[in-house]
């Protein structure tokens, strides 16, 4: 049987020729003692930070983490927290400051401290 031949491709008509469905699978499941982001993390957020430049994206990930951590809407933001995300003190300001732009956090800044971060509800777009 030549293993080239482009009729062996061709599906036959019968019922058995179709592939059967897969069984439904389950996402991904983190593992016990594993840090996990906890959701439901409203998509239109993620979808707004998701246009705004730089690491915005990756900052409101790690906010909603924390978030979600603290069962709280307030966090500090440290920048620990970032370097899993490989995100330096410069990007975390600038990316804050895009956030804090789109109407999807309020910062709370004091000098020698780390900022305190209230995630927003994202506005549906007009």
């Amino acid at each position: 049987m030549d293993p080239f031949n482009p009729k062996r491709l061709v599906l036959g008509t019968g019922k058995a020729a179709w592939a059967k469905p897969r069984a439904k699978e389950k996402p991904p499941h983190h593992k016990q003692g594993e840090k996990f982001l906890k959701g439901p993390v409203p998509l239109t957020w993620l979808a707004r930070a998701a246009q705004l430049p730089g690491k915005a994206l990756h900052i409101g990930v790690v906010l909603w983490f924390l978030a979600g951590l603290k069962n709280t809407r307030s966090v500090s933001l440290p920048s620990t927290a970032l370097r899993l995300f490989g995100i330096d003190r410069s990007a975390k300001r600038r990316a804050l400051g895009w956030l804090e732009e789109a109407g999807l956090v309020i910062v709370a800044r004091h000098p020698g401290r780390n900022p305190r971060v209230t995630l927003l509800d994202a506005k549906e777009p007009q």
